[in-house]
């Protein structure tokens, strides 16, 4: 026991503890709830673990490190597999340092709150150095990543390290027995299924080179039955935006998370002293999933500009006008908008030169001189003098084929061979890893922030990366592009620190922790039909905190589904998000325009509690039930709940229960939308008394102890489908 050496780690009911003896690769013994252990019982717990073998030293079984060595007897997926011309495949670690936020840890136990454990590894036959970052954030998040670095010397050793994969794995308990994950299509992200954990691998690749709108936005491995808020539960997912997996492995008494870049054929070549760094792996635990998404949420609001301000309330103007742009109809469309309390008008796809339809005009951003002879400086300025920020839609990854850009510089589109890729909406993928084209759309882009005066960029990827190769190699470039990315994102922030950015990618296709960190949020779906989206805004919460999800009110017969719903209900689906409009305003009659209106003020008079509260749910194991979303204030002074009634239920009506209130207060009530529930006999008397959303805990409505609340809950009608209401509760006895 004397050179083993032991790092716990805890923050918000979350421990840590990482374990490394002989100098070998460092291993989590455990990683869930908050351990409140001795050091010696850590030591005693470590060593008790430790198996001898046949004849004291051989046939131990091999535990799942934090990057798996097949040379120490791992079986199933190694965390790194590399090759130098068919050698070093098989590399074997030794440890040369272990620190904890920069200070070496020595042998026995080192105890510390939130922090990094840093360990650099190698192996001087394979000639390959190992790093690893794992850290447990302030909020109880995890999240660890690997860097591989070529330690050849190039006289001795010219041939390149081919690394094939590179994954960390996050251990699990076997009694959790049941995964949940996602699928989806375009027009419907984030369908949900659970299955048992299987013996073997359950891996979810997405090789779309953006995260993917079948992708699964985590995985979440949990006791039998957990939801939102029963059952232990661990979360993987990979911070990546191109190209990854997510994999739940269960071998002989081991279960862990597996996540890491999934790398086409050739894709990293490392020469001497190169690296190639992994993205970080994400691991949130929890007692019910809206524990374990908290510290998601926690993470994002500590990084994102949408945590500095109130969310704006937006308009967008593509479900109004499409491709047809007229400065007088869109001047029309911002004054009407301004009207209602709208502070942001996003200006979206068409305005740029020859884009009449999504055949042309992709790269070429500058105004189209039919549509706008004078530039879009004008409709910027009357937005404003209106009261309103101006944003605007780009897609600066794309090209269309018939474009002056595509026409000069055909050099710069991805192919893997001589020939183009096949078309995707009749577009392309301009190669940004090439520095002329990264200068090409970086100065473009910065010009019109400064000349329009934008405040806000719609950032579109409406193509999967097909063939994605360098034009003058054929060698493959999803890793590369996705930096290159990343990079034009964060120097367009850099020039602008007030610019605000949406992640969109035919909707939600592009949701995930690398883009999220650097932008300001995300476009769930292009199907705003509310009978889908409230799902897809529920699952997407698991890691995306609602103020930063875009949530709009569009036309009573959705574009995608072609369903009809009214008023009320398409509002009450999108209040617990990022409120906004996409519908062509000027068809509505006075009183659409006042229910929109009173929803507008609504969300203005609540959204701090949104953007800060935490989120909960309920009612998704049992579709007949209705269901629930909601934010609860951090100190339970107040909350907000959307309740969905169900597609078909057996039942006229159901309980309803609001979790996370404080037991020991009593709230009073107020409701928005009861009124479309159908005839006083069938609305229960508290739905139907209380008294219109207000707030500050002031009104008329019934005063209900929230044990009740919580614990009991309150009758709600099941009778129509597609009806919902806002509930607000707000505390009347302190705490």
């Amino acid at each position: 026991m004397d050179s083993m050496r032991v790092i716990h780690l805890s923050a918000e009911d979350v421990s840590v503890v990482i374990a490394t003896t002989d100098d070998g690769m460092p291993e989590i013994v455990h990683w869930g709830a908050a351990l409140t252990s001795s050091e010696p019982d850590l030591l005693t717990f470590v060593a008790a673990e430790r198996r001898s073998g046949i004849d004291g030293d051989s046939d131990v079984p091999y535990r799942a490190s934090v990057l798996p060595e097949h040379s120490r007897g791992w079986f199933g997926a190694p965390g790194l597999s590399a090759h130098r011309g068919g050698s070093g495949w098989a590399p074997r670690f030794a440890l040369r340092s272990l620190a904890v936020d920069g200070a070496e840890a020595g042998p026995g136990v080192t105890s510390a709150g939130a922090g990094r454990v840093g360990a650099v590894l190698h192996d001087d036959t394979a000639e390959i150095e190992l790093t690893l970052e794992i850290d447990l954030t302030r909020d109880g998040l995890l999240r660890t990543r690997a860097r591989v670095r070529n330690t050849a010397i190039a006289a001795t050793t010219p041939a390149p390290l081919e690394v094939q994969a590179l994954a960390v794995a996050l251990p699990v308990p076997t009694w959790a027995q049941e995964v949940l994950d996602f699928t989806g299509r375009w027009g419907h992200e984030r369908i949900p299924q659970r299955h048992p954990v299987v013996r073997g691998d359950h891996t979810r690749t997405s090789r779309r080179g953006r995260t993917g709108l079948d992708a699964t936005l985590v995985q979440a491995v949990g006791t039998p039955g957990f939801s939102a808020d029963a059952g232990e539960v661990w979360i993987g997912h990979v911070g990546f935006s191109g190209n990854h997996e997510h994999t739940v492995e269960r071998t002989d008494g081991r279960l862990h998370f597996r996540g890491g870049e999934s790398l086409l054929p050739g894709e990293i070549r490392l020469a001497p002293g190169e690296e190639y760094a992994g993205p970080w792996v994400f691991g949130s635990y929890g007692y019910g999933l809206d524990d374990a998404a908290a510290r998601f949420h926690a993470h994002l609001r500590a990084l994102s500009r949408s945590s500095r301000r109130p969310r704006p309330v937006t308009m967008n103007v593509w479900e109004a006008v499409y491709f047809d742009h007229d400065h007088r109809v869109l001047v029309d469309l911002a004054g009407r908008a301004a009207e209602l309390g709208v502070e942001r008008y996003v200006l979206d796809d068409g305005w740029f030169r020859g884009r009449n339809d999504d055949r042309a005009g992709l790269g070429d951003w500058s105004p189209d001189p039919v549509a706008w002879p004078d530039g879009l400086r004008p409709l910027a300025d009357e937005v404003r003098a209106l009261g309103m920020e101006f944003g605007l839609w780009v897609e600066p990854e794309m090209i269309n084929e018939d474009s002056d850009l595509a026409r000069a510089h055909p050099e710069w589109i991805l192919r893997a061979g001589p020939e183009l890729p096949p078309r995707y909406r009749f577009q392309q993928v301009l190669d940004l890893t090439q520095p002329a084209a990264f200068d090409h759309v970086l100065g473009v882009l910065d010009g019109l922030i400064e000349d329009v005066g934008v405040s806000y960029l719609k950032w579109d990827h409406n193509r999967d990366l097909i063939a994605a190769g360098h034009p003058a190699s054929g060698a493959p470039a999803v890793h590369e592009q996705t930096l290159a990315v990343y990079r034009l994102i964060d120097e367009l922030r850099r020039r602008h620190p007030d610019l605000e950015i949406e992640s969109c990618a035919s909707g939600g296709g592009r949701v995930d922790l690398g883009i999220l960190e650097r932008t300001d949020r995300i476009h769930p779906s292009d199907s705003h039909d509310p009978h889908d989206r409230f799902g897809i805004l529920r699952w997407t919460g698991l890691l995306v905190p609602p103020e930063m999800m875009g949530s709009h009110v569009a036309s009573p017969v959705s574009s995608v589904t072609g369903r009809t719903h009214d008023l009320q209900f398409r509002c009450a689906v999108a209040f617990l998000g990022h409120f906004g409009i996409e519908w062509d305003i000027r068809d509505l009659d006075e009183h659409d325009r006042r229910v929109l209106g009173d929803w507008i003020a609504r969300y203005r008079r609540h959204r701090d509690l949104i953007a800060s509260g935490r989120t909960v749910g309920s009612g998704e194991l049992d579709t007949a039930a209705p269901q629930v979303r909601g934010v609860v204030a951090p100190d339970r002074s107040e909350a907000l709940f959307t309740i969905v009634t169900p597609t078909t239920s057996p039942d006229t009506i159901a309980r309803v229960r609001f979790p996370g209130l404080s037991i020991d207060r009593s709230y009073r009530v107020s409701v928005s939308g009861s009124e479309s529930f159908g005839p006083p006999w069938q609305v229960p008397a508290w739905l139907r008394e209380s008294p219109p959303l207000g707030g500050g805990g002031t009104g008329t409505g019934p005063v209900i102890a929230g044990a009740v609340l919580s614990r009991v809950g309150l009758e709600f009608p099941t009778f129509h489908p597609d009806r919902a209401a806002v509930v607000h509760l707000a505390a009347v006895t302190p705490s």
